[in-house]
């Protein structure tokens, strides 16, 4: 589709965040349509452009990070690199930043500043512990807010330390909260109010442990009210039952969740347990729990005297929720995955094909999409310069002065 039509086309985005959080807000936005300028310092840019696998050279997580986004080299320790962000800001929408609290204040690129310049300014900040509070201004990342957030706690087996998920999921959520926030943001502004506040932007605060907490189902009032605390309990989920990931006969592992009635009734007879799927004890899910070690006996009975694709094939018969668990090979081949164009493919700078994942959520009018892969460090700088009043010979005298 054309840009120019996707959700938050005519939206801009200056981007003064680097690694997760920040940056995965951002690309949101320009996967829908923002204008998203990524500033970043001329000495090496966003470390994330040198994580994990390289190719060439760059991370192949940078590609995407930052696809649909361009890139602006501004030394925010210069005074002319801070006049420069001054003007971006000036006729932006959204501001996106993760730096620990207290520093943009001191570089005087705080809220009060922008703020002052922009009234409408929208700012997103992320950080370990938010604005506020005795921990404020301490450093923190995705793993520290996954710990304090409660999700590290229940994540593992009984018998062993708490473990984390495969991939930076505090800062991912994070990220969400924070978009989340942006658009609630955007839409007061744009609706206004009664009570004289419409029409201004505001800041939205996330905390990475607080938007793991967020996410933590009934933790706070099963403690309260029954002095529960939430232990981990490996692949099933108690009060859940059955839900659990088993093995098959040929080393796999097969997910299968069929904790609703109807379901669990259909699984029993589809692995040859009538008994089970006729016992009036088992009819409800408090019952099936309170017998859940018995069931998964039953079940990994059947399954491991089976491979994975019979067990699959035999569940998808029966209409029972199941899923091997995937491998990234898994995803490629996957022709729900495929349907979904949910692998696109795209070009790396010297040509090479290669693939990256698609866009979350799909929107039937106004889908976001790829429209370039992520820049070069400073690829749009002297654009943005150009766009912004400097001359030719004023953009020359600022990256001599190391200010760009």
């Amino acid at each position: 589709m054309n840009p120019s039509n996707k959700p938050l086309a005519g939206l801009t985005v200056i981007e003064l965040g680097s690694l997760i959080a920040g940056p995965f807000a951002a690309r949101i936005l320009a996967e829908f349509g923002a204008a998203v300028i990524k500033i970043e310092s001329p000495d090496g840019g966003d470390p994330l452009r040198m994580w994990r696998k390289l190719y060439e050279g760059t991370s192949l997580w940078w590609y995407v990070q930052s696809r649909n986004k361009k890139s602006l080299t501004v030394n925010l320790k210069h005074a002319a690199g801070r006049e420069i962000v001054h003007k971006l800001v000036a006729e932006a929408d959204i501001v996106v930043e993760n730096f620990r609290p207290g520093v943009l204040e001191k570089l005087g690129l705080g809220w009060d500043a922008l703020s002052a310049i922009n009234p409408g300014l929208v700012m997103l900040r992320l950080s370990g512990f938010g604005q506020t509070g005795p921990m404020a201004q301490q450093p923190g990342f995705g793993a520290i807010g996954e710990s304090m957030g409660g999700l590290r706690y229940v994540t593992g087996f009984p018998d062993r330390p708490p473990v984390k998920t495969g991939i930076s999921i505090g800062d991912s959520i994070a990220a969400l909260w924070g978009v989340i926030g942006t658009l609630m943001a955007l839409r007061h502004k744009e609706r206004g109010d009664t009570d004289g506040k419409g029409g201004r932007g505001q800041v939205v605060d996330v905390a990475l442990y607080e938007a793991v907490f967020a996410m933590m189902e009934s933790l706070v009032p099963e403690f309260d009210v029954c002095g529960f605390v939430r232990e981990r309990t490996g692949n099933i989920m108690p009060g859940i039952t059955p839900s659990n990931t088993h093995s098959t006969r040929d080393g796999k592992h097969v997910t299968i969740g069929a904790n609703g009635d109807a379901i669990f009734k259909r699984l029993m007879e589809a692995i040859g347990r009538e008994d089970l799927a006729k016992d009036p004890e088992l009819t409800d899910n408090a019952g099936r729990d309170a017998r859940r070690s018995e069931l998964y006996a039953a079940i990994d009975t059947w399954t491991t005297a089976h491979d994975e694709s019979e067990v699959l094939a035999v569940l998808t018969a029966a209409e029972v929720p199941a899923s091997r668990v995937y491998s990234v090979a898994d995803i490629f081949a996957d022709p729900q995955y495929l349907a979904r164009q949910m692998i696109e493919s795209a070009t790396l700078p010297d040509g090479r094909p290669f693939k990256i994942p698609g866009i979350v959520p799909k929107l039937s009018e106004t889908p976001g999409s790829t429209e370039w892969l992520g820049p070069t460090l400073g690829e749009h700088t002297d654009e943005t310069l150009l766009r912004l009043g400097y001359s030719t010979a004023e953009i020359s005298a600022l990256r001599d002065a190391g200010s760009i």
